[in-house]
């Protein structure tokens, strides 16, 4: 089991009712995608990991480095947004010329790269805190009161069970080439991950063949059908939510964001 699956099961919030949450990171998250202000990205990261460390007990260390895989991504993308190129190296806070083009950064690049920056960033914190307390089957159970697709649900489930299939497949075929020196130099470490991802396919394509052999032993017909657990509304967790929805719509309008005008 992945860590992310482990805290969505023994989280402070498992118990809580799986719409109270998708609700508040569907609300934070259409916040910070629609509210052009820097201010406004970095309080909806201040909130969600308060409420991701402190409201659902996830480890701090553990949340920081799940962090730092969307930044060391994110950090590449916005470099081609904050650099620029003219003809014109007055305009630039630094630069460098050739053959006549001036490629550095301008304040306005550099502002839309920080904006960007922090934005995915909030928006990547929310789907974090959605995925780190609450379980994938409470989410597809919300995404079926909306009324979402049904063959939608189907490729999600299907999808997310084959992500632990690859990563176990992959590790047997690993720890198979290990015992055998498979990485025991460049050369071999090379011929060993092209054979690893080569026969990864191949056996994950024989595995599903077999899940899909036992579940049409189980009068399987297009629909996955699971327990379906009681849950109960809670008014505090509500109260809390719309609070923090209108303390960022508040902090919004006093920025002066132009969705309010």
């Amino acid at each position: 089991m992945l860590k992310i699956d482990q805290f969505a099961y023994t989280n402070r919030l498992r118990s809580a009712h799986p719409a109270e949450k998708f609700v508040f990171a569907a609300l934070t998250l259409a916040i910070c995608l629609i509210v052009s202000r820097p201010l406004i990205s970095l309080a909806v990261i201040l909130i969600m990991a308060g409420s991701i460390v402190l409201w659902a007990g996830i480890p701090l260390r553990f949340y920081l480095k799940l962090m730092l895989l969307p930044l060391s991504f994110l950090l590449v993308g916005i470099m081609t947004v904050a650099f620029s190129i003219s003809r014109r190296p007055f305009s630039f806070l630094w630069a460098f010329t050739i053959g006549g083009f001036s490629l550095g950064i301008t304040p306005t690049g550099l502002e839309l790269a920080g904006n960007l920056l922090l934005k995915s960033l909030g928006a990547v914190s929310c789907l974090y805190f959605l995925s780190l307390t609450t379980p994938v089957l409470e989410i597809l159970w919300v995404l079926k009161k909306v009324k979402t697709p049904g063959l939608f649900l189907e490729l999600m489930l299907i999808v997310y069970r084959f992500i632990f299939v690859l990563m176990e497949t992959a590790f047997k075929i690993y720890i198979s080439q290990v015992s055998r020196w498979g990485y025991a130099s460049f050369k071999t470490s090379y011929l060993s991950l092209g054979w690893l991802a080569a026969n990864l396919f191949t056996k994950s394509y024989y595995h599903s063949q077999i899940l899909f052999n036992a579940l049409s032993a189980r009068c399987y017909q297009g629909e996955l059908r699971v327990l379906e657990m009681p849950y109960t509304f809670s008014r505090k967790n509500f109260a809390l939510v719309a609070l923090l929805e209108l303390a960022l719509l508040a902090l919004a309008w006093w920025t002066g964001d132009d969705i309010f005008v």
